[in-house]
């Protein structure tokens, strides 16, 4: 049993901060999250003979995020997880280009982290996650894919579409004020 503790103290304690800010964003209740991460802790411990390979943080954030969807679905806020025609998402990916430097490109750099959190909080779910997992967390594509358990292309179609979201939600903020 100590062994396992120790396994766990060292493999999954580092990433309950990502954890929690994962679920936070998700949620958008702090004490909602705090719920989710501590059960999705007691199962991480509990399955802790299951984890392979060698990226603990992307195991234990596919448990807290199914631990945000079964919140949802306990709490009927399903239907705001998906909001998002995946097919209406899915685009040429080869067509992506860099955004050029650009007045209002200058002007997003100059938002206050107040709005950058606003406007996070106001994509849907399913844009949230892959901007806090990439973004905040730093996680690769493939991480994200594994953690959301959606295909690369979805992932890449996401973050770009939540990018387009947030450059516009940002802009208006800053044309606003």
């Amino acid at each position: 049993m100590m062994d396992k503790r120790r396994h766990f103290d060292h493999t999954i304690l580092p990433h309950l901060d990502a954890g929690y800010n994962l679920a936070c964003r998700l949620l958008r209740d702090e004490f909602s999250a705090h719920d989710v991460v501590q059960n999705a802790a007691i199962q991480a411990f509990r399955f802790l003979h299951t984890l392979r390979g060698d990226n603990p943080k992307s195991w234990f954030l596919s448990i807290v995020r199914n631990a945000c969807m079964d919140h949802f679905r306990k709490t009927k806020r399903e239907s705001q997880w998906l909001d998002i025609d995946d097919e209406a998402v899915q685009h040429d990916l080869n067509q992506q280009h860099p955004s050029p430097i650009t007045p209002e490109s200058i002007a997003l750099d100059q938002c206050s982290s107040t709005q950058i959190d606003q406007a996070i909080n106001a994509l849907a779910p399913a844009f949230r996650e892959v901007i806090v997992l990439r973004e905040i967390e730093e996680m690769s594509y493939q991480d994200i894919a594994q953690i959301t358990n959606v295909p690369l292309g979805t992932v890449m179609s996401r973050l770009s579409r939540a990018r387009e979201i947030l450059r516009a939600t940002l802009t208006s903020m800053q044309q606003g004020e």
